[in-house]
């Protein structure tokens, strides 16, 4: 693909923005199929990356590469920018998920400067912006290595809990349209849903079987919303054994029947 297709794909958008069509659009579990970048200027809340829960606040950059389940809290009072980099993005960036507090002021501005400039190039018209938010991008890519290079040896390193927590989420983001239950996870993990469990509850503070059900329920809400499917086909698509069990799982976790739900959106 090409520099100009791929430019095509790139997408910056203030935070709370990306809560408009609903809280449960940033703060349920899913993934997405392109590296996103978050830098948080105000507020704060909780972001869970691949099982793992942290806090975070102002001056924290997130990096998200494609394809990790994450959620995050969006609250009236937090803001920032969101960068998505796009499926063919041809920048160099890290190959694992990054939550970086930066606490030089330097830095701070530095970041500020280079999504400033990103943005404007990307509105702009006049000759050559297409080129000049290549090298953003390029920018981006490097504060970002840089940040993450400092940061490494004060990085805590994996427990044993987030790393079978970190696999868990790796299988369900491809296992769970299939109707894979908690316990079959767990087998192909070799622990027991006990132990699965536990680990959850260490990582994330929710059990196994809640961050199951919330991606499933993520995805159902995202088809609910975003395609004329029939409620029966979109719970057979996600591994419901029947249309009224994933009426009643749906209702049981949003407060909404399927229907009601489509029609609010």
């Amino acid at each position: 693909m090409n520099d100009l297709s791929a430019l095509s794909q790139l997408r910056v958008t203030a935070i709370p923005r990306l809560a408009s069509g609903g809280r449960w659009r940033v703060e349920a579990m899913r993934a997405i199929s392109e590296p996103m970048f978050l830098w948080f200027t105000k507020g704060q809340g909780r972001i869970t990356i691949a099982g793992a829960t942290r806090g975070y606040t102002a001056h924290n950059a997130v990096f998200i590469p494609a394809g990790v389940m994450h959620g995050f809290e969006v609250g009236p009072q937090v803001f920032g920018t969101a960068v998505f980099f796009g499926r063919d993005s041809t920048v160099t960036l890290p190959e694992t998920a990054q939550h970086l507090r930066i606490r030089e002021v330097h830095a701070q501005q530095e970041i500020n400067v280079i999504l400033d400039s990103l943005q404007r190039e990307m509105d702009s018209d006049i000759p050559a912006h297409d080129r000049a938010t290549r090298h953003y991008l390029g920018l981006l890519g490097v504060w970002l290595e840089r940040q993450a290079v400092k940061a490494a040896p004060e990085a805590p390193k994996p427990d044993a809990a987030r790393r079978l927590v970190e696999r868990y989420t790796a299988l369900m983001e491809q296992e769970f349209r299939k109707g894979t239950g908690v316990g079959e996870f767990a087998a192909a993990l070799g622990v027991t849903p006990t132990h699965l469990t536990r680990c959850c509850r260490i990582t994330c503070g929710r059990s196994a079987i809640e961050v199951l059900q919330d991606r499933r329920i993520f995805e159902a809400r995202r088809m609910l919303a975003e395609t004329r499917l029939p409620v029966a086909r979109i719970g057979e698509a996600l591994g419901f054994t029947s249309p009224a069990y994933f009426t009643r799982s749906f209702q049981h976790l949003t407060g909404r029947s399927p229907t009601a739900f489509r029609r609010e959106i």
